[in-house]
């Protein structure tokens, strides 16, 4: 375990006015709360703190910063409590130790919904003060460095939750060498073979070429000094994982991979970057489409950078990285270098970004959207690379790679995405779903009374994007729906001789919990309700005249008193129809009808097959069936389909299209009915629409009972 004063000295190398009574105080007040607990190494567990405070130290960070992290575990695991903590150093630290605390109590690797939510918290706590996430992410580093004494099933977790959430928000803030090895870390555990196959893979081709870094770095040294540019000149081997990704990404084997080692040249200037490249493209043939200058155009967290590949010895491919020391600085601390500090004081790099803008990016426009739209749009901004656009007036749109014009008509305005109906790329008309590249000019052509189609979502790639198209077609839907909910509610009054009047559905409304009239039409044509429990509502005595009918749940003869009955959703039998039924353990009674393909997997089981037949008397339409639909593409159509099946007597419980065209919507519809008659009249109504192009009952073998 590093001791008090060699932590201090880690902090007074890059700030010598550094407060070393506080970080001693707060030391020894963690040791003193750890006394006694172990991890499952069996080291103490203060241990762990002061490692990640000694990582923090490797950013720079401040005072407050470092003492949290040596207190982050405090509150959550010893008799330590926020009060404590604000009145023994200080109301922002206890802050920020209450914030690492809820982070590590949040399940990030729970199920999806779940997980979304808990992103959602990740990022408040994030906007409140980002260092939070900087501890956080120093305390997964930590642990995933020392994984190995935890229980198999706990590392595999650990180790996804580390690539799938904290690798990529590393990257997202810049830290890219903490990406890296929190990535590798992971891949260690998840992936040990295919880690272990491209070490040795590397270790043997070290063998045949030598030392390649070396000598590229040596022959970049040469060239700089011939044109007096001082530098310096770093090189590596990529990490393990991110040759395994892109071998998976590109479908490459190893020995196809061509640039699998990085360089670094760090200069004194922006002039002597772009000199740099000029020398290096001079003596090394450069690879077409290979070249990003992320000086002219940097990312949002700040990143500058110009990154060309060229081809080195014996033809062999490889990176080069050409950025200004204060540039460095930035790409290896990301935001965090907001808060390094230099000689005593915080450091004026001009090139860190702020991170209350950079946290207000991050989550624009995310409020809106629902827990699982979240979790995908967070995801798409932290995996994002980019590509930079200009508008007809010269502007520059900044996009991730991959990214189409209606992306940069939402990047614009959400007005103006919303109201697209066509694009020009450097003046040629272009689809929509067009991927645009660096430097490419786009123009977007709107109209009055366009909206959002449903297969833009697929089009576009931006979280932003995805948002309002899909803000833009709930509210589209919500309006379908209230029609929809308007003629339901209409037949079901009907059919019992009442009006559905504003003032009777008001009346609904307040009995079912809905806002207004309007919220509960919506629920109806959604199949949120049924339109006979309006009616039911607000006339109770109905109910009572339903439960007269024969029993849905028993409504067959020749079960026993102690079988349950069920219809198979295969074939849905209907009253009327010939039916048999098909015992199963803990599952009662399955009907199927005598036609049902399925049955004949039970052939060889006669045991289990009972004779049944439907009781005479009036059936509940509670039995649901599945019609299949092919509608024309035409304004009122659905509304007015709605609307035969309601005439019928006919309640819909559920609709959903499967597949939409320009001309044709192909759609299924569930509608309860009381018997195969009841279908037979709900059948030949629709037939005779001249916009049903086709309908049939719709049987679904896959259905299991």
């Amino acid at each position: 375990m590093i001791d008090v004063e060699d932590l201090v000295a880690l902090v007074r190398n890059y700030n010598p006015r550094s407060n070393a009574d506080l970080i001693r105080r707060a030391y020894a007040y963690g040791l003193k709360m750890h006394e006694g607990q172990f991890r499952k190494s069996g080291e103490p567990y203060f241990t762990h703190p002061v490692a990640v405070a000694a990582i923090l130290t490797e950013m720079r960070l401040d005072d407050d910063t470092i003492v949290t992290a040596l207190l982050h575990d405090t509150i959550e695991d010893t008799r330590s409590t926020f009060t404590e903590i604000s009145e023994t150093f200080s109301p922002e630290v206890a802050e920020l130790v209450d914030g690492v605390t809820k982070l590590t109590n949040l399940q990030l690797s729970s199920a999806e919904s779940k997980q979304a939510e808990n992103f959602r918290k990740l990022f408040m706590a994030m906007s409140k003060d980002l260092r939070v996430i900087l501890v956080k992410l120093a305390d997964r580093l930590h642990n995933m460095r020392t994984i190995k004494s935890m229980r198999a099933d706990k590392q595999a977790q650990k180790a996804r939750e580390t690539m799938e959430i904290y690798a990529p928000l590393a990257g997202r803030m810049g830290m890219q060498w903490m990406r890296e090895e929190l990535e590798d870390l992971a891949f260690r555990v998840l992936n040990p073979d295919a880690r272990n196959s491209i070490i040795r893979r590397f270790i043997t081709l070290q063998k045949q070429t030598g030392d390649v870094v070396h000598k590229i770095t040596a022959d970049i040294r040469t060239e700089l000094d011939r044109e007096g540019l001082e530098a310096m000149v770093y090189g590596r081997a990529k990490k393990p994982y991110s040759i395994w990704r892109k071998m998976q990404e590109k479908d490459l084997s190893f020995s196809q991979l061509s640039d699998i080692y990085g360089f670094r040249v760090i200069c004194g200037s922006v002039a002597d970057c772009y000199r740099i490249l000029g020398v290096i493209h001079q003596r090394w043939r450069s690879v077409p489409g290979r070249f990003k200058d992320y000086i002219s155009q940097p990312k949002s967290n700040g990143y500058r950078s110009i990154h060309t590949t060229v081809s080195g010895r014996a033809a062999s491919r490889v990176e080069v990285q050409i950025r200004t020391r204060e540039m460095h600085e930035v790409a290896e601390s990301g935001v965090a270098a907001h808060w390094s500090y230099r000689e005593g004081v915080r450091s004026r790099n001009p090139f860190a970004v702020d991170p209350a803008n950079w946290i207000s990016q991050i989550t624009e426009r995310l409020d809106e959207a629902d827990h699982d739209e979240f979790l995908e749009n967070v995801k798409l901004e932290m995996y994002s690379d980019q590509v930079f656009c200009f508008t007809p007036k010269g502007e520059v749109v900044q996009l991730p790679r991959g990214a189409t014009p209606l992306d940069f008509a939402y990047a614009i305005h959400t007005r103006i995405g919303n109201s697209t109906v066509s694009a020009k790329v450097d003046g040629i008309r272009a689809p929509l779903w067009t991927r645009l590249k660096n430097g490419q000019s786009v123009e977007i052509i709107t109209a009055e009374g366009q909206r959002p189609q449903g297969t833009w979502v697929d089009i576009v790639t931006t979280g932003r994007a995805k948002a309002a198209i899909r803000r833009s077609l709930r509210e589209e839907d919500r309006g379908r729906f209230v029609r929809l909910g308007q003629e339901l509610a209409r037949a079901a009054f009907d059919h019992v001789g009442k009006k559905a009047s504003d003032k009777a559905l008001r009346t609904a409304a307040k009995l079912l919990g809905c806002v207004d009239e309007t919220d509960l039409l919506a629920r109806v044509g959604s199949a949120e309700f049924t339109a006979r429990r309006v009616v039911e509502a607000l006339y109770p005595e109905l109910a009572t005249e339903r439960e007269a009918e024969i029993d849905a749940h028993r409504p067959v003869v020749g079960l026993m008193d102690d079988q349950a009955f069920r219809r198979a959703p295969c074939c849905q039998p209907l009253p009327g129809e010939r039916i048999v039924g098909i015992t199963w353990r803990g599952k009662g009674v399955v009907a199927h009808t005598i036609d049902c393909p399925a049955l004949e997997e039970f052939e060889s089981q006669t045991e289990r097959w009972i004779d049944l037949q439907w009781m005479p008397g009036r059936h509940a339409a509670v039995h649901t069936v599945s019609l299949q639909l092919t509608i024309s593409n035409d304004a009122g159509v659905l509304g007015r389909i709605c609307t035969l099946i309601g005439e019928q007597r006919a309640n819909i419980s559920d609709l959903r299209f499967t597949d939409r065209k320009p001309d044709f919507y192909r759609l299924l519809i569930d509608v309860d009915l009381r018997d195969v008659e009841h279908l037979h009249m709900v059948m030949t109504a629709l037939e005779a629409d001249t916009d049903v192009a086709q309908i049939s009952r719709y049987r679904d073998r896959t259905r299991q009972p």
